[in-house]
């Protein structure tokens, strides 16, 4: 079994991963707070974790990976979101749900084993609650039950960062039934127009950062391997769901690795909406193949910063056209069933290194492209369309790819023969005929693409 390393933010360094139980890897990584549509940020870690769920898979097998994405479905921007449209909340959470499963799907993203609700596990939340009053983490103030980060010794240590730091670069609520600044909401009353559950403290309902410690411990346990999400999440989420675990569970650690991706930046700017430079995965995939999406997700190291513009769009959809016009080239070729290149693994075993892991995508596809033999383009094809699959991409058909299956057969055959005329009179360095065949294909509304492994082309509307 290759190792594998992944960077543990707890640790700030690289770490060879070693699950607690090899037959039973675990992993949670904060989902969405469905109110809205996703926008292209909120991909970033669903395309992200989903490839580190197919490397576990690989590696442990697939019945062994238990992956948990939970949905938030009770927030004060849920509850805005209901009395601005007039909406039950609940109408609200499953339609945004059930938008954010197909979009997420369109660009590659498998299901998680579990996908918790939030509002399916309020007597767990009580529970932990209870548990940490009792235990002298929390108190009672005016209706509202909050976690006293003081009995924390370790509170700052994922982040980095002393409590006064923090305190300062965050968004802290204020309110004068706190002992501390830093101390957070666990549970809060509900108005009479806003959902909530009864309690030993009155009618109300969790704050955010509860249901992710309750919902790891019921469905993956007390420790669980690998706990991810975005950056922003360190602080504060990140950081009060170790210290309220950690406490509920005798010392025991929240997780044994902490992952996190960096933002994805529009140009400059971080995306937001008060920029108006916000981009939804619902309106991107009407102009892009969630292909296209998901390979750009990953030109970036994960935890790099990722600018997201229509250049890179541009050069996502030439890169996999090389890669479809391989597999097109071969589609009489029968792929033989093989394993994943050593070089290929050995980059996304690398802390998930996808930029190289492309590199030596596109080698296999040059492979493929140069193979001679049946055994050998059988081989290269197998190879590639392996490699593709672990990052969740190759998964088209490459006609359905380059629009062709509705071209009429004559059609097709006569721009085969054109573009193969090109290709001759190119190597040939016959530029006047490569032009005169060029403009050929112009008057057919064909675009050719060149290529290392040699031309592609789909028909313009």
């Amino acid at each position: 079994m290759n190792s594998l390393t992944l960077f543990d933010t707890m640790a700030r360094r690289k770490r060879d991963f070693e699950p607690t139980d090899p037959d039973r890897v675990t992993m949670y990584v904060c989902g969405p707070t469905v109110y809205s549509y996703a926008h292209i940020g909120n991909a970033r870690p669903a395309v992200v974790f989903d490839t580190l769920f197919r490397v576990l898979r690989r590696l442990y097998g697939e019945e062994q990976v238990i992956y948990a994405r939970n949905i938030t479905d009770v927030d004060d921007k849920i509850i805005e979101a209901a009395r601005e449209s007039g909406q039950p909340i609940d109408e609200i959470t499953t339609h945004y749900a059930d938008i954010y499963r197909a979009d997420m799907g369109a660009l590659g993203v498998t299901l998680p084993t579990i996908e918790p609700h939030a509002t399916d596990h309020i007597p767990e939340m009580i529970g932990m609650v209870q548990n940490l009053v009792y235990g002298g983490h929390a108190y009672e103030a005016d209706g509202h039950v909050l976690f006293d980060v003081s009995s924390y010794e370790k509170y700052g240590r994922l982040s980095n960062r002393d409590l006064d730091e923090m305190i300062a670069g965050a968004r802290v609520e204020v309110a004068s039934y706190k002992r501390s600044p830093a101390d957070f909401v666990l549970w809060k009353p509900a108005k009479d127009d806003e959902p909530g559950w009864d309690s030993p403290w009155g009618r109300g309902r969790p704050g955010w950062h509860l249901e992710c410690s309750a919902m790891t411990e019921k469905h993956l346990g007390k420790t669980i391997d690998i706990h991810g999400g975005g950056t922003d999440l360190v602080f504060p989420h990140h950081e009060n769901e170790i210290a309220q675990s950690v406490c509920a569970h005798k010392g025991a650690p929240m997780a044994n690795y902490w992952l996190h991706n960096g933002f994805l930046t529009m140009g400059s700017d971080k995306m937001s909406k008060s920029l108006g430079n916000v981009q939804l995965v619902h309106e991107l995939i009407k102009d892009y193949p969630g292909e296209v999406l998901r390979y750009a997700l990953l030109t970036a190291h994960y935890r790099a910063p990722l600018t997201w513009t229509a250049d890179l769009l541009a050069k996502t959809r030439r890169s996999l056209d090389r890669v479809y016009g391989v597999l097109r080239r071969l589609g009489d070729v029968e792929a033989m069933e093989g394993d994943v290149p050593a070089a290929f693994l050995e980059a996304l075993h690398d802390d998930l290194n996808t930029p190289k892991a492309l590199s030596e995508l596109f080698q296999l596809a040059g492979n493929a492209n140069k193979a001679v033999s049946d055994i050998e383009k059988s081989k290269a094809k197998g190879e590639l369309l392996a490699a593709a699959g672990l990052l969740g991409l190759g998964q088209s058909d490459p006609d359905a790819w380059f629009g062709l299956t509705d071209l009429d057969p004559a059609e097709r055959a006569r721009i085969d023969e054109l573009i193969t005329r090109r290709q001759t009179a190119r190597e040939e360095k016959d530029w006047p005929t490569a032009d005169a065949v060029r403009d050929e294909l112009n008057a057919l509304k064909v675009q050719v693409d060149d290529g290392p492994e040699g031309s592609t082309w789909r028909k313009l509307d």
